[in-house]
């Protein structure tokens, strides 16, 4: 599917995918709706695509290459990409493997611990296992606070701060209008939110600044990454050298471990005893001209709209095979 020439990208019919039907929806269309004026602003043939109205299967012959501006479910954790695939239809970003991997936390992290990289410790909610048990298993092994977050999910949703055993069995029970079928509960660290980004240049990975983040609110949550009243922002990042140093050497250690491709967003919390540690990582990072790629990606000496470009090369930038 993948040739070892990039093409020109001015004579290419790109689709910007974005929208679907994930619970993430509305920041998809936000990165979407970004980076289509942005490319078409440079003279290129662009069609803004929303997958909740157009499916997959309309897509080869209308467009030479798809943008991916997905995020969450049906978007960033493989799915699309193996349709894609399937269709022979090159795609930004990474394949499916290191989708998958990046989206689904709790295979995540055990690789992270087989890596010997630091992140939170976890424990699983398993919906056959009793809410009683898991409450046993938190207070035995992490203890409070702790953070609850979907499996696989992002942009903060569905995810916060239990205090203690009341709030956390709250958290935890099951209920019929849940968005996510599975959810995790993580060490809570406290500390700085910081995040590094990896974008490929005319095929070199470059690591970009360090963005971190004072949120105004109890934690990073969906509000305060949505409105800048609500946190503080700092890139390059106002963290120690050695901190910032060690955050992007992990991420490209990440990278490379997922088998990413193209671009790729890690998150860090640097926290208030010294320690560095990994959250998670994002295969398809928030494409809007305010959002940490971009934002870092400025700080780096790269324009939005050169930004856009180089990702949308990526396409062509692939090995023959990519799992």
């Amino acid at each position: 599917m993948t040739t070892t020439t990039v093409p020109d990208i001015a004579g290419l019919r790109i689709g910007v995918l974005c929208g679907g039907n994930s619970p993430e929806r509305q920041g998809s269309i936000a990165s979407g709706e970004h980076a289509s004026k942005a490319l078409a602003a440079a003279g290129i043939t662009t069609e803004l695509i929303d997958l909740g109205d157009t499916p997959l299967t309309a897509l080869p012959g209308r467009i030479d290459v798809a943008l991916l501006g997905l995020h969450g479910l049906y978007g960033e954790d493989g799915k699309v990409q193996g349709a894609l695939e399937v269709a022979r239809l090159p795609y930004t970003g990474s394949g499916v493997l290191a989708s998958a991997l990046g989206m689904h936390k709790p295979t995540l992290k055990y690789l992270f611990t087989q890596a010997r990289i630091d992140t939170p410790a976890w424990v699983p909610v398993d919906r056959d296992i009793s809410v009683e048990s898991t409450l046993s298993a938190v207070r035995h092994t992490l203890g409070y606070p702790v953070f609850v977050k979907p499996a696989s999910g992002g942009g903060s949703l569905a995810a916060g701060i239990a205090r203690d055993e009341v709030a956390l069995r709250a958290m935890i029970t099951p209920t019929d209008d849940e968005q996510y079928g599975e959810y995790m509960i993580e060490e809570y660290v406290q500390g700085i939110p910081a995040t590094v980004g990896l974008i490929e240049v005319d095929g070199r990975l470059v690591t970009l600044p360090v963005h971190d983040v004072e949120p105004k609110t109890e934690f990073y949550d969906y509000a305060a990454k949505h409105d800048p009243a609500l946190r503080v922002e700092h890139c390059p990042s106002l963290l120690p050298a050695t901190t910032t140093e060690s955050m992007q050497y992990v991420a490209k250690r990440v990278f490379r471990m997922i088998g990413a491709h193209g671009v790729l967003r890690v998150d860090f919390i640097a926290g208030v005893n010294g320690r560095t540690t990994v959250l998670e990582c994002n295969t398809l990072p928030g494409l809007s001209e305010r959002g940490n790629l971009a934002t870092m990606a400025k700080a780096g000496g790269i324009p939005y709209g050169t930004l856009m470009q180089h990702i949308v090369r990526t396409a062509y930038t692939k090995p023959g095979y990519l799992p």
